[in-house]
């Protein structure tokens, strides 16, 4: 079983890609006769839910994969660990655990549904540990890995819901069929999660290869609006954002780290013009700042002075050396934290840095969002083409715009949020950011 797992190449669809094979081998070599298996199904990107999906719609199949694996290294004891927040999925996954052990289909297994309190942290695998013991969340140093030294102290092998969900089809129809799927280091399909500024988004799966180009303009078909198409945010909130220039790049474990992105669990999400650089790294490096244990200096202080760094230069109070500051904070956090939330958690910062690094000196030098999103640093403005319809005054939500039917409307700037429902209102394209 272990060989074939190997031989069909698959790798760890919860971000890391570590080989699915290697890791079943290293678990069934350990001596100890208890040994564990574990689901990971704690996940807790925005955006994201690959996993929910197959948990709530074939659990069975999750299930099938959890016992191959614990057949494989010779466990007999399995947990899943499941996020609270999807009460459908826990409810689905323990009906169908009753229903596979009415079938006597898990005989000499005994499964267990634990629920997550919703810690983002909880996903890396030692912190999951110490959650499913009864202790916090917070990760420890390896080795020992858990197959060495996990759960109770005991080997533990851990997979995520969508590698689990693979093994199934693997033993079904082979290694070689799975293999035929992808490229040489990357084996099979991947399910994203496709979201952002395109025309259809949802739940994709795509095999191993192609280019984020294809998804986005075949799969999604192309932007909104017909807008530019920008970039795309990789791999959640540790992702990286990759330009529009590089959306030839294929989507494979090690394509996709040579641009400075990582596959993570699947997110996608497509950006176009009117999208500021700057702000999207602040909207991801806020939740994994959020979500940090604080268990490292460099994770729990690190992110949060880069996010007050990102916070001054979006609000037009960036200083002459916070460039300089931003890009030696992403260095150090990166090599400095314990576990891949803060070594990933800078992702976002530096890849925006690396491709985008006009966006962040107008924001310095400037003061001045060039895509017109920064709330501090624009204003609106109607122009001449103002027919009066006052269905701008009628959205927006503080009566900054007056309500003078077949007028020339004004903003009026001091009462203004810069919500940007005016301009979403106007259907003459009478209201510009400037």
């Amino acid at each position: 079983m272990i060989a074939a797992i190997s031989a069909s190449g698959l790798r760890g669809r919860g971000g890391a890609g570590f080989p699915t094979g290697l890791k079943w081998e290293r678990a069934r070599a350990q001596a100890d006769p208890v040994k564990y298996v574990i689901c990971n199904g704690d996940e807790g990107d925005p955006g994201a839910f690959m996993d929910r999906a197959v948990l709530e719609s074939d659990p069975h199949r999750v299930l099938e994969g959890l016992a191959i694996a614990a057949y494989a290294i010779g466990a007999a004891e399995g947990y899943l660990y499941i996020r609270a927040e999807y009460p459908l999925a826990v409810r689905n996954i323990r009906a169908a655990i009753l229903q596979a052990e009415g079938r006597g289909l898990l005989e000499g297994l005994r499964l267990e549904v634990r629920e997550g309190a919703g810690a983002f942290v909880c996903g890396e695998e030692t912190a999951l540990i110490a959650s499913l013991e009864g202790r916090r969340g917070t990760p420890r140093l390896r080795p020992p890995y858990p197959v060495e030294k996990g759960f109770r102290g005991r080997p533990t092998l851990i997979n995520n819901v969508e590698t689990l969900a693979s093994v199934p089809w693997i033993v079904r129809h082979g290694a070689q069929a799975f293999a035929a799927f992808g490229t040489q280091s990357s084996k099979g399909t991947k399910v994203f999660a496709l979201a952002g500024k395109v025309n259809r988004g949802g739940l994709i799966e795509v095999p191993m290869g192609i280019t984020i180009l294809q998804v986005v303009e075949e799969i999604g078909g192309g932007m909104r609006n017909g807008r530019e198409f920008k970039a795309a945010q990789i791999g959640g909130p540790s992702g990286g954002c990759i330009p529009a220039r590089l959306a030839d790049t294929p989507i494979d474990y090690d394509a996709l780290a040579s641009t400075g992105a990582v596959m993570g669990s699947g997110g996608l999400v497509a950006l176009d013009d009117r999208d500021c650089m700057v702000d999207i790294a602040r909207f991801f490096l806020r939740f994994t700042q959020a979500e940090s244990c604080g268990k490292c200096t460099f994770c729990r202080i690190g992110t949060k002075r880069m996010l007050e760094i990102l916070d001054r230069l979006c609000e037009g109070n960036g200083r002459p050396d916070d460039l300089q500051k931003l890009e030696t904070l992403t260095d150090y956090v990166s090599r400095g934290s314990l576990c891949g939330l803060g070594q990933t958690a800078p992702n976002p910062v530096a890849t925006t840095l690396r491709y985008f690094r006009e966006e962040y000196e107008a924001h310095l030098h400037e003061k001045r969002c060039p895509a017109g999103r920064c709330p501090a640093l624009i204003r609106y403005r109607v122009t001449d083409a103002c027919i009066g319809c006052t269905l701008c005054a009628q959205a927006c939500p503080v009566s900054a715009i007056a309500y003078r039917p077949y007028e020339k409307h004004a903003v009026d700037d001091s009462l203004c949020t810069r919500c940007d429902m005016c301009r979403q209102a106007c259907q003459d394209d009478a209201i510009e950011v400037v």
